[in-house]
Order: C-alpha cells, then structure tokens, then sequence
C-alpha cells in the first residue's frame, strides 16, 4: 500500500470529492508541496486514501491576510475558517495556501 502524501480530516472529505474546497492553509512543515504536484490524498483519522490532488499552486499567507476568498475555497465562512486554522495550529501566524484540484 502507497502512503497519503497529505491528509484531510474526515470532515473535509465531501466537500474536496465534489470540488468545493480548492486550497488548504497548511503550516511550514507542508510548505515543501510545488505546482505541478500529484498528491496521493488520505483522512486524518485513518489515513485511508480517498483521492489525488494536483497542486496549482503554493503561497505564504498571516492569518490577518486571510479574506472571504480564501473561506469560500475552503468553502466555509471566513471566521470559522480562522477558527478552524488556529485550533489546529495554535501557535502559528505564517501558512501556505495550497492550491489544487482533484484529479479524476
């Protein structure tokens, strides 16, 4: 078996199966990913292979730069997004908005 070369928690999964989330905002230790890039995609939880991404793009972000875009590529709302971000990276103010598509 091939290993996830990124994971998703479960929650997101519907949504980039249909193509309504097209970034993630990851921490530095994601931020290695380039254009051109095809991911092998896997739950959090479980690490079971759901999907494969190509990445579109990489780009450094602050958490204050994020706008009403960026939370409907994640297809939330911009608060929640920024909430979301900081319960999984408490400490951190530097991202990388990952860009990509599902690969059919």
């Amino acid at each position: 078996m091939q290993p996830n070369d990124i994971t998703f928690y479960q929650r997101f999964e519907a949504d980039i199966l249909s193509g309504r989330k097209t970034i993630t905002i990851r921490d530095k230790s994601e931020s290695h990913f380039k254009a051109g890039n095809i991911l092998r995609v896997g739950r959090f939880e479980d690490n079971q292979y759901f999907c494969t991404i190509e990445v579109l793009s990489v780009s450094p972000i602050t958490l204050d730069k994020l706008t009403e875009q960026h939370a409907k590529q994640e297809n939330m709302g911009l608060d929640e997004l920024k909430e979301v971000i900081r319960e999984i990276y408490p400490r951190e103010n530097y991202f990388y908005v990952i860009k990509f598509t599902k690969n059919i």
